[in-house]
């Protein structure tokens, strides 16, 4: 399950909980809901330290690779010949696209029937 997922419900589960705590209690539904809100942020930042700190280590490595894909686009497009083929998914495949297009060569060609 992924790190976001897991800390989401647990921050979810976390406010359940303390909000079904406070429905004994005299108070307003939306003062409860309220104080639920504030306690299960406090709660959640203690217990789901390791969670938050699992999530933002994903988020960062996919940023660094956007960023590394986006720092390539732009040398591509500068005109860096290195930095356009290191990232060219058909020239990386080699063999297997000169594979696949002979596998679709041999296919009969589908007619439009209107």
């Amino acid at each position: 399950m992924s790190p976001a997922v897991k800390y989401t419900l647990g921050r979810v589960g976390i406010f359940l909980v303390v909000l079904a705590i406070l429905l004994p209690v005299p108070l307003n539904f939306l003062v409860k809901a309220m104080i639920a809100l504030i306690a299960s942020a406090a709660f959640s930042y203690f217990l789901l330290a390791k969670w938050r700190n699992e999530m933002a280590e994903r988020l960062a490595a996919a940023q660094e690779r956007r960023q590394a894909e986006r720092n390539r686009l732009r040398a591509a497009l500068a005109g860096d010949e290195a930095a356009a083929a290191a990232g060219d998914r058909a020239a990386s495949t080699g063999d297997d696209a000169v594979a696949r297009a002979g596998d679709r060569a041999g296919e009969p060609a589908q007619e439009d029937k209107k």
